[in-house]
Order: C-alpha cells, then structure tokens, then sequence
C-alpha cells in the first residue's frame, strides 16, 4: 500500500489536469490491488475456474460457425471459418464484459468510494483488466484453432497489439460513460444487458463485413467495433482479408472520441459519487 512516511497528500480545490494524473500515478498500487482482487472474485468458488473463460467463446463460434458458415454459406476471407469468426469474437467478448464489469464497478465499490479519496478513474480502469485476462485466455482457443486447421498467420500478426489497444480504448471508453450514468440513473443496469445483446447481432462478428454493400459499409462503420473487428481481421487471418480504410478511420476516429468524452464526462461527474453512490 501507499507509504505514508514518504507520500504526503495533499487536497486542493480547484486542482489542476496535471495533479490529477499524478494521483492516479501515487495510487497505481490500488489500482494493482482492486485489478487483483476482481481476478480472485471471478474464478473463486467455481467450478471449473479459468475454464468458463474458454467455454463461453467457444460455444459463442460454434454456433456462428455452423448458421452463417455452414447454413448461410457466407465467404470467409479464404480462411477457415471457425478461425473467420474466432478473430472477431475475441475483440468482442473484451468489449462485451469490460462493458459489463466497468458499469458497476463504482456501485460494487461503494463502500470504498464513500470513505476515502483517490482518483474514481482508478475502479472502471482496473475492472478492465479483468476482461483483459479473459481476453488473454481465450486466445489459447485461437492457437488451438489454427494448430487445428494447420493455418499460419502471416506477416500481419504483429501488427495485432495495436488492434487490442484500440479495442481497450474501446471498452473504457464506453465502460466510462456507463460507469459514471450508473451511479445516477441504476436503469443502466438494466441497459448494459441489451447493449451487449443488440450490438452482438449488428456487430460483423459471425460474418465479415465485406457482405455489407458498399454504399453501406461506411454508415456500418458508424459502428466503433466493426473497425476493430476489422483490424483483428486483417493481422489474424493475412491473405483476403481486407481493410475497408476509410470504414476503419472512421471507426478509430469514433473510438477516440468515445474515450476522450468518457473521460471529460467522468471527470466532470466524479466528484459527485461520493454523494450519490
């Protein structure tokens, strides 16, 4: 924890932008712990443990594969498609439970936000890595996958962090917005659930995007997931797989404003939980 004998606190009204940021800097080790403890809280006391990060996204490409795979016939970008749809439920499963765990992160932390000061900034961000764990772990599906159908990846899987931190600017972007209208308005409880469901079906996820007519693909693109989902695409599967560029600056010109807004509107709230919460 914080050592006090070397870190003197010090609470101003009216502190500035730099002297927020450093806070979160002198807390990181809350931040550390609150990641810690969620990553306990979510596998202790089941069944099967890390697994339920395995089965839920298998399941998920199972399903897809066999209705737009092998009932629709869709075109998988010259890969298998299992792998097709795998490379997009990855992305979206990290979007879909960062969603969910950031928007009640403050209300599950309620006691701690109600008693002592640090930077509210601090809970949603850690809630994220949990999912970021989840992310990691389904990814041995991925590898199974393409030991499966002996696919190997080209040139373009290096580029693939990039892609995970435009989805993890994603997720945060959106979980700050829902985390902070969640103290005010608990409706978003009930929200968040059908936010998940609603953007899984509108998300290219058991499809690729190139079905949507052209004329359309860069409304589609109005959607901030199809670009990532794109992205993770385009490194994962190599070959056909393509890029619709000005689909994908639209996309990431979205997801930058989602998290800059998410935070100006966090920051702009926080003050209040305490009250609130």
């Amino acid at each position: 924890m914080i050592d006090s004998s070397s870190t003197e606190l010090v609470i101003e009204a009216g502190r500035n932008k730099s002297q927020y940021w450093k806070d979160i800097w002198r807390y990181r080790e809350l931040f550390y712990f609150l990641a810690w403890r969620d990553i306990l809280v979510r596998y202790k006391q089941t069944v099967i443990g890390m697994a339920w990060a395995l089965i839920r996204p298998f399941m998920t490409m199972v399903v897809l594969s066999i209705v737009f795979g092998k009932l629709a016939k869709l075109p998988s970008e010259g890969a298998p498609y299992p792998i097709l749809v795998f490379a997009a439920t990855l992305p979206w499963q990290f979007f879909a439970t960062s969603l969910a765990s950031c928007s009640t992160s403050l209300i599950g932390n309620s006691n701690l936000i109600s008693k002592v000061y640090f930077p509210r900034l601090i809970v949603p961000a850690s809630s994220v890595v949990v999912s970021f764990v989840d992310f990691l772990v389904s990814g041995m599906i991925m590898l199974g996958l393409m030991a499966w159908y002996n696919f190997i990846p080209s040139w373009r899987v290096i580029t693939l962090p990039a892609f995970v931190a435009i989805a993890a600017t994603a997720s945060l972007g959106v979980g700050l917005w829902l985390a902070a209208l969640n103290v005010r308005y608990r409706d978003f409880r009930y929200i968040v659930p059908f936010i998940v469901q609603f953007g899984l079906y509108i998300s290219p996820v058991g499809f690729s995007s190139s079905i949507v007519p052209e004329k359309w693909r860069l409304l589609y693109s109005l959607n901030p997931m199809v670009g990532v989902i794109d992205g993770f695409r385009w490194a994962i599967l190599g070959g056909e797989s393509k890029i619709y560029l000005p689909g994908f600056a639209l996309s990431v010109a979205l997801v930058i404003l989602l998290f800059a807004t998410g935070i100006w509107y966090f920051r702009k709230v926080e003050r209040t939980f305490a009250d609130v919460i």
